[in-house]
């Protein structure tokens, strides 16, 4: 999360423009009935505005572009691929863009603007991999997802559908909900509103269709899915297995596992045998920033820190912190939440009032009253208002803190009526950091490793600078079973300061 005040995304730019690549039955049915060997229609002046107009907005949202030599291949491999869609132009035709974000993704907006995160690049294991992704993000372009499912919407007048998603889900729609959803949006940049999954499949077809016409392995669509998956399942049990892993409907890719075979089966309609061109890839991704950017701050074992904001807390036992551009989220079995900032001007009891006033369209929210406290040595202000939904009664919290540099920051809590406090670990942790706990903050980054005479699989694993799931995190990275036999010269991919 930045230093500066955080502005709002609406609810339309998601809801209508973010095309996130979510398997499953899709929040809006159809698709599948594009014909994959036809010429795409050529993108219209209408798509192309729209897509530049939200292109910056997308940028700030996802950490910003990441340039360098990483930026610059992930650009040219995607215009490579994007040529084989059959577009007039096709590669420049599209824009694609590496972003700066640590959540595995990938997606693409009207106007032929196409996605991906160093986190996810760094997942993959080769470059027919890469440019299976953005194939199938081309795929949605070109088979124009985006605007069938918008179209789909507005016959069944159902725009705005995730925010009412999200509060029936969590809060029984009253409104809070959709409030928090979009911090949560903001805070985890998850993109919630999924392409059916016929959309899904007609995307990995055309995937592989541009991989067969560019040379590449067609087997790259389902191994990065397996990939994804591996990453998935190791996610959840880093965040404390089954009941506190992060919710289907709140994740950038639910369930890719389900999509390997059929991926799998498409490839085989080709005559498999492809180039993967994994040692070039290896060596454009060597360095690439891994894991949060210490400039938004990063989570570690349960801990947010933040060296510029010079501030810490730690998440309560059993839940999970998700670091984002505009928010950190924070979710569990026993309620859901997100750490963030607004506009301060001095009066810490209207700034928690103020955050109350924006929780809905539909009721008043107010605290009953606004205490004031002091948490290791920091002002702070807090306030509880109890909230009829759908589901009964749910308790929101607002905790608030002054800091010495004019700035305030905020806790937005929801948990069942009188359940409140367990969020109080989290309220109480809050502190300001030294000026040395700040310089030991550093950026993880990719490290391509040659395996040496006498490495093992376990040998290279503990060169990852992790404290906790080593092996796990190392064999995930580099697609290896555990009893994988190395050999003198084989590359893999490490993750080191």
């Amino acid at each position: 999360m930045p230093k500066t005040a955080l502005k709002t995304t609406t609810a339309a730019i998601t809801c209508l423009l973010l095309s996130g690549c979510a398997a499953g039955a899709g929040l809006l049915g159809g698709g599948g009935d594009y014909d994959i060997n036809q010429v795409p229609e050529p993108i219209s002046a209408e798509d192309r505005a729209q897509g530049a107009e939200y292109h910056p907005k997308l940028l700030a949202e996802f950490g910003g572009e990441y340039t360098g030599p990483g930026g610059a291949y992930v650009e040219r491999v995607g215009k490579n691929i994007a040529a084989q869609s059959g577009l007039a132009n096709g590669r420049d035709a599209y824009t694609v863009t590496l972003l700066n974000s640590s959540i595995n993704n990938a997606f693409a907006i009207p106007g032929g603007y196409v996605y991906t995160t160093r986190q996810l690049v760094a997942l993959m294991d080769n470059e027919a991999e890469l440019a299976g992704v953005l194939g199938h993000e081309v795929g949605h372009v070109a088979a124009r997802h985006a605007e069938r499912r918008q179209a789909e919407a507005q016959r069944n007048s159902i725009l705005g559908t995730v925010g009412a998603i999200l509060s029936s889900v969590f809060l029984g729609g009253s409104g809070l909900g959709d409030t928090l959803a979009r911090g949560l949006l903001q805070g985890s940049q998850l993109l919630t509103l999924s392409y059916s999954r016929g959309q899904e499949l007609e995307a990995d077809k055309l995937g592989a269709l541009y991989l067969n016409r560019a040379g590449y392995d067609e087997r790259a669509m389902a191994t990065v899915l397996s990939s994804l998956a591996a990453q998935n399942a190791l996610d959840a049990r880093m965040m404390g297995r089954g009941e506190t892993r992060v919710p289907e409907w709140a994740s950038t890719h639910p369930d890719p596992a389900s999509r390997v075979q059929e991926a799998l089966a498409e490839a085989q309609k080709y005559d498999v045998g492809g180039i993967t061109a994994r040692d070039q890839f290896l060596t454009n991704i060597d360095g690439m920033l891994y894991g949060d950017d210490p400039r938004q701050g990063i989570v570690e074992n349960g801990t947010f820190i933040h060296p510029d904001l010079k501030l810490a807390f730690r998440a309560p036992q059993g839940f999970y912190l998700v670091n984002g551009t505009r928010a950190v989220s924070i979710g569990g079995q026993s309620g859901q939440g997100q750490f963030t900032m607004a506009p301060y001007n001095g009066d810490l009891d209207r700034y928690v009032r103020s955050v109350f006033a924006g929780l809905s369209d539909q009721q008043q929210i107010q605290p009953s009253s606004v205490q004031r406290t002091t948490v290791n040595g920091i002002p702070a202000a807090y306030g509880v208002a109890r909230v009829n939904t759908g589901n009964g009664q749910v308790d929101a919290t607002v905790f608030a803190y002054e800091f010495s540099n004019g700035q305030a920051f905020h806790f937005l809590t929801v948990t069942q009526a009188g359940n409140a406090g367990v969020f109080n670990s989290m309220y109480e942790s809050m502190r300001r950091i030294s000026d040395s706990e700040a310089a030991n903050v550093r950026p993880r980054k990719v490290d391509i490793y040659t395996v040496r005479s006498g490495d093992t699989v376990r040998s290279i694993a503990s060169r990852m600078s992790y404290s906790n799931y080593q092996l796990e995190r190392f064999l995930v990275l580099n697609d290896l079973e555990a009893n994988a036999n190395l050999r003198a010269g084989d590359k893999v991919k490490l993750v080191t300061y």
